[in-house]
């Protein structure tokens, strides 16, 4: 199969999408993006999901309507079906993801799923938090998922109160913070 990519910058870096002729394949944001060649053969498939993503960086796009094809077991591809359900500017617990694939007991083996998802912002993984609130874990790094929650909650807020993180606790690492007396 023939792989197509193209990169986009965003306010939180650089995104590498990944494409066959028909199908989105990966989506990951890159720390040394390289140069890339403008091909006039490019599939139109990948110019989409470009335009997508950047309507969405823009705030107006809540949904992507893309044709997928992320690599991954069976129990990987239902958890990255379950993730597509959550609705833009929500998020949900890896706890209640692990309900709605149907084991609460799975709940390790569905947040290592949602770690492996290969394409990030549009199979939102970033919309996972801990059961108590917590921001944790994401491939991309934890200041890109608050960023991704943040932007997502300002473009609905006129429609919603409050703020998304009054409940949301950052759970970053905490024990390389310089202590003062």
């Amino acid at each position: 199969m023939e792989t197509y990519s193209d990169q986009i910058n965003t306010p939180v870096g650089t995104l590498e999408i990944l494409s066959s002729e028909e199908e989105i394949i990966s989506v990951q944001f890159i720390n040394d993006p390289k140069p890339i060649r403008i091909d006039n053969q490019t599939p139109k498939i990948l110019a989409d999901g470009k335009r997508q993503l950047i309507e969405y960086f823009d705030g107006r796009r809540k949904e992507f309507d893309l044709k997928l094809n992320p690599t991954g077991t069976d129990f990987q591809q239902k958890v990255w079906e379950e993730i597509q359900k959550i609705d833009f500017g929500r998020t949900e617990s890896y706890l209640n993801l692990a309900r709605s694939y149907g084991d609460e007991k799975s709940i390790r083996a569905v947040a290592a799923a949602n770690g492996k998802n290969p394409i990030a912002v549009i199979i939102p993984c970033h919309r996972i938090i801990g059961s108590n609130n917590e921001l944790t874990g994401y491939a991309g790094g934890i200041h890109r998922k608050r960023w991704l929650l943040e932007h997502e909650f300002s473009t609905v807020s006129n429609t919603r109160q409050g703020n998304l993180f009054d409940d949301v606790k950052d759970h970053t690492d905490q024990s390389n913070k310089l202590k003062t007396p």
